[in-house]
């Protein structure tokens, strides 16, 4: 297929790397120049502007939050007014539960075809074609991408027509990680103080009752105090914790959790740690109990 994909980050570049090995003709767009390079060499097209990305069947967005989306979907030269009637934009970006409600009918208005497909992984995971991704959309819309969904990763889950089920989907398992760094953060603090070896407790817990990859990952991360470089940085995280509140106060389903996981990362970022990954949140729990 003729594929467009815009923003080369962390997660991006993986993506559309693994686009390429498929066999897509791909043009790439990203604000930050020089990103493309890699790609450029591997036979993709680069795009000078948005707008370039979105003469073929579908473009991919892999942005940071809404306003990185809002900024290339709208607009003179932006997506909806480039993309051709009947093409498909696919937002794998996690964004809000009302901007993704806002694109989807703003494209059928166009005449053009949208889905969410949010993925679930690190970098890493992204690099070899391993994330899972959470789609939803029409049918025929659905059909369209799968191609290009299977590309990039391992297994595809539809789980609705309606695309901003997708979004917030995504945002309710980066709250559940989130939990999971907050808790891993306290309990290793706890042990710790007492003297018990970080490591061999991190052993016991991943090799019994959390035989689980976001515990081995996150607990040796936290273990090691390895926040940069940052695989997915604070800032965002608290991002989404952010969007999941909202998604929540409209649904009136109370999160009291993810309230004390935003002031968490607010107190991270209060201390300079825009930067680090979102793991550092689970730092939080040793600085309070003293410890170095």
């Amino acid at each position: 297929m003729k594929v467009g994909f815009i923003g080369l980050g962390h997660m991006g570049f993986g993506m559309a790397e693994n686009l390429l090995r498929a066999g897509h003709d791909l043009t790439v767009y990203n604000r930050t120049p020089g990103k493309d390079e890699v790609l450029l060499q591997k036979g993709a097209h680069r795009a000078h502007q948005a707008a370039e990305a979105c003469r073929g069947e579908a473009v991919f967005t892999m942005l940071a939050d809404d306003r990185a989306v809002e900024s290339v979907v709208y607009g003179d030269r932006g997506i909806l007014a480039s993309l051709p009637k009947g093409a498909l934009h696919i937002s794998s970006s996690t964004i809000s539960v009302a901007l993704s409600d806002r694109l989807t009918a703003d494209h059928a208005a166009a005449g053009q075809q949208y889905i969410a497909a949010p993925v679930l992984g690190r970098p890493e995971m992204a690099a070899a074609g391993q994330l899972f991704v959470v789609a939803a959309g029409a049918p025929d819309a659905i059909n369209t991408a799968m191609r290009l969904l299977q590309a990039i990763g391992q297994k595809a889950f539809v789980v609705s027509d309606t695309p901003k089920s997708a979004n917030l989907v995504k945002l309710s398992a980066n709250f559940l990680i989130a939990s999971v760094i907050e808790s891993l953060g306290e309990a290793l603090a706890l042990v710790a103080k007492a003297e018990v070896d970080k490591h061999q407790y991190l052993d016991i817990l991943t090799s019994t009752l959390f035989n689980a990859p976001v515990y081995k990952t996150y607990g040796a991360i936290i273990a090691d105090g390895r926040f940069e470089p940052a695989g997915f940085a604070a800032l965002l995280g608290q991002k989404d914790i952010r969007l999941v509140l909202a998604a929540a106060d409209e649904l009136r389903a109370p999160m009291p959790l993810a309230s004390l996981l935003r002031d968490r990362f607010l107190t991270l970022l209060a201390h300079r740690g825009d930067r680090l990954d979102w793991s550092a949140v689970g730092s939080l729990a040793s600085k309070d109990a003293g410890l170095n």
